[in-house]
């Protein structure tokens, strides 16, 4: 993701990142060994608010060419469901969806099972994030798959506000837009490791370019008109358009595997 994330109305309200980024953050920030976040697996039977809050209302800066909307949000036929289309909303032709757990996380694995957007432009997310709007450090650890090649989906990490990653792209076999593929992280003290359908594709070691404070997880699918090196020049899609999410999951280090699907099993069974 971008170097400044606005991750909730009041943050819009307060006239933009560039004020936050210049906010004093608190001397005690939320460790990620301390987060009360607990293991959950999310099927989407049904979109749980007790743990899922709905972004509505704003944009994440002047880069983003579409608000935030929670009817671009829906749960059917066990799926989630983020939608980008083009509507008149919050000064911005285009709406878009994304979704953000109430609890934050730390330590552990964090998967999700989803199918990602192609389009130039558009951009379908899998990410941890906490931020100076949740009076923390800005660290992030990323999956985003860029329509303009959904052959490739692009890790990377934040921290302090900081790229740090390698922003590295790896291979999608068949395309992220063309069937639901497997994406995880784990995350630990001294380490990062990327995964996509079980195949270790990254990874950090150097202690200076680890995240350490607990973050939300975010899912997320939006349009920018202005990124173009990064995300390619936005091409209208012509009619509304979903990334679809079939599970989420976080494991906290040391808890047991919850799935037989997990990246979990597989690194204990030592197929890693």
């Amino acid at each position: 993701m971008l170097k400044i994330q606005v991750r909730n109305p009041v943050a819009y309200l307060l006239s933009g990142a560039v004020v936050l980024s210049a906010l004093v953050l608190p001397a005690q920030a939320e460790d990620a060994g301390q987060a009360s976040g607990k293991s959950f697996v999310e099927t989407f039977d049904r979109l749980d608010t007790q743990r899922w809050y709905i972004s509505d209302g704003w944009s994440n800066g002047d880069h983003q060419n579409c608000t935030w909307s929670a009817k671009q949000v829906s749960v059917a036929g066990g799926k989630l469901r983020l939608g980008f289309a083009k509507q008149d909303y919050k000064e911005r032709q285009h709406v878009c969806g994304e979704v953000q757990t109430r609890g934050r996380f730390g330590y552990g694995a964090f998967e999700v099972r989803m199918k990602a957007v192609a389009g130039s432009g558009l951009n379908t997310g899998f990410f941890t994030y906490i931020g100076p709007v949740d009076k923390q450090p800005h660290d992030e650890i990323d999956f985003e798959v860029l329509g303009k090649d959904p052959s490739k989906v692009q890790v990377n990490q934040y921290v302090n506000g900081k790229s740090v990653g390698s922003a590295k792209l790896a291979d999608v076999t068949g395309g992220a837009d063309k069937d639901f593929h497997d994406y995880a992280f784990v995350w630990e003290k001294d380490r990062i490791a990327w995964y996509v359908d079980g195949k270790l594709v990254d990874e950090a070691t150097d202690p200076a370019k680890l995240p350490s404070h607990a973050s939300k997880i975010f899912l997320s699918l939006w349009g920018s008109d202005t990124l173009t090196s990064w995300m390619g020049s936005f091409k209208e899609p012509g009619a509304p358009v979903a990334a679809e999410v079939d599970r989420v999951a976080y494991t906290a280090l040391g808890d047991p595997c919850q799935f037989p699907e997990s990246i979990v099993c597989k690194l204990k069974k030592g197929t890693q």
